[in-house]
């Protein structure tokens, strides 16, 4: 790393409930492989990485601590530090801990904050405008990325300039005369009318002292609370816990309402290229290229007269069909199916609140459910079984546990499995089994370099994930815990 390294700071906390049933609490849309083969979140640190970029720092929550390592090791990047954040408090609190973090390692140093579930197609054009804009942060100001509009868009902030960009769109900074909040139609369409207001992505670049002193004079409260959990932090494995009961008088404010509102040191730097926060599912049939009728099909979907309309499926198992439809966005998952209008995208969001309030369990959990070892999900539930697939990643290894109120079979379908059970330990290869007596200590460990499938078929009276005894565990997991 070099002085002139630029830090990003990878923001992956939030839920995308917009994009429910693909994107939920237990696994929201950043980790997903909405578009391309990539996750977003892995194409996001890709296109933050390489020369003039240091290894990345990541602000998550504790469920996903896992998954962010595990998608970062796909790609070979080490991250500079994971900040755990006991709950979620927006923006602001977010932004003030890593740059305390980078504060300390690095001081004065740029840093670039970048939400993990955007899309932009051209890197290389991207890397160009943060290196363009550097200087402007390092002067002392704070610096915003503005995106050049093509359409009247009233589910984005907008940013007002001070003069038009070029014909090219050059990544000039010029300084910002003021945020816009999200504007209705018939203003969107003024505002793209005028040439002069872009919409804000929600990324910005400046130095650790830069923002520093903005939390000091337009949000004191929120740095004080914030350093009380950085200076108190855990260090976990590879992650920094902040601190929960000072995390917890953090105030849940957005950095644009603490800061960049109350600010007078700031600049904006156009740019020009393609760009989605893929908000809703109308963003995404818009980001997929479409058939002649402008439909997008994704995953086993048929169209059959359908036009300006999106069919996503994710189960082989399940093919969904479209017939005469038009402006729909219609998405199958194996548990939940959700049909809007595409004029009524930004609204599911309220479904989720609606079952929420019923106590659906669809509203925020996955049928798969993810783990630091891998994930599993319940293929089959009766009155006094459950029937799982459970998938173990190579050199990963569940805890070391035993249960009060269930026995258990594990049988191996593929790669091999080194089993725990009391004193003994035993390799189960394909096509074998293993019987797991109640209460009996066990573990099950995968020592190969492929992922190891089982199928566990459980018998007794209560399978709640809350039914573990733990007594050891790599993960650092306490009782209580999942998996």
């Amino acid at each position: 790393m070099t002085q002139a390294d630029i830090h990003p700071i990878l923001l992956c906390g939030g839920s995308g409930t917009r994009l429910w049933p693909l994107s939920r609490k237990s696994y929201p849309k950043q980790f997903t492989d909405l578009i391309g083969d990539e996750s977003l979140f892995q194409a996001s640190a890709r296109r933050l990485s390489g020369q003039g970029f240091a290894a990345p720092a990541i602000v998550t929550g504790s469920d996903f601590r896992f998954v962010v390592l595990e998608q970062l090791a796909a790609l070979e990047i080490i991250p500079s530090n994971v900040l755990i954040e006991p709950s979620a408090r927006n923006t602001a609190a977010a932004i003030c801990a890593a740059a305390l973090a980078i504060e300390a390692k690095d001081p004065g140093a740029l840093m670039l904050i970048a939400p993990s579930d955007h899309v932009i197609p051209d890197a290389d054009r991207f890397r160009a405008a943060v290196q363009a804009a550097a200087e402007t942060a390092n002067s002392g100001q704070l610096v915003t990325f503005g995106i050049k509009p093509d359409r009247a868009e009233t589910g984005y902030g907008w940013l007002e300039l001070t003069a038009q960009p070029d014909g090219d769109f050059s990544p000039t900074p010029q300084a910002l005369k003021s945020f816009v909040e999200k504007p209705d139609q018939a203003k969107a369409e003024a505002l793209l009318a005028g040439n002069m207001h872009l919409w804000n992505a929600g990324i910005f670049l400046f130095s650790t002292t830069t923002i520093l002193d903005a939390f000091k004079t337009h949000a004191p409260d929120t740095l004080a609370a914030v350093t009380a959990a950085y200076e108190t932090a855990t260090k976990d494995l590879a992650f920094t816990k902040l601190d929960p009961e000072a995390w917890a008088q953090c105030e849940d404010i957005s950095i644009d309402y603490a800061v960049m509102e109350r600010a007078d040191n700031l600049s904006v730097v156009p740019y020009g290229g393609a760009w989605s926060d893929l908000g809703d599912w109308h963003a995404v049939w818009r980001e997929n290229e479409g058939d002649a009728s402008g439909t997008v099909l994704n995953g086993p979907a048929t169209s059959i007269d359908c036009s300006d309309t999106l069919l996503h499926a994710t189960s082989e198992a399940q093919e969904i069909v479209g017939i005469g439809l038009k402006d729909i966005v219609a998405v199958a998952m194996p548990d939940a199916v959700m049909i809007a209008h595409k004029d009524r995208a930004q609204d599911v969001k309220k479904a989720v609140a609606a079952l929420k309030s019923k106590g659906v369990s669809q509203a925020e959990n996955l049928p798969r459910d993810y783990r630091p070892w891998g994930w599993y999900e319940s293929l089959v539930i009766g009155a006094r079984f459950q029937v799982k697939r459970i998938v173990v990643n190579p050199g990963a290894a569940l805890s070391l546990q035993s249960h009060h109120h269930r026995s258990e079979h594990w049988i191996v379908v593929a790669g091999t499995a080194k089993v725990t059970v009391d004193d003994e330990v035993k390799l189960v290869s394909e096509n074998e089994s293993v019987y797991i007596p109640l209460g009996a200590v066990h573990r099950m460990e995968n020592p190969g370099k492929l992922p190891m499938t089982l199928i566990e078929v459980q018998t007794g009276s209560y399978f709640g994930e809350d039914d573990i005894i733990r007594y050891d565990d790599v993960y650092a997991r306490g009782q209580g815990a999942k998996g």
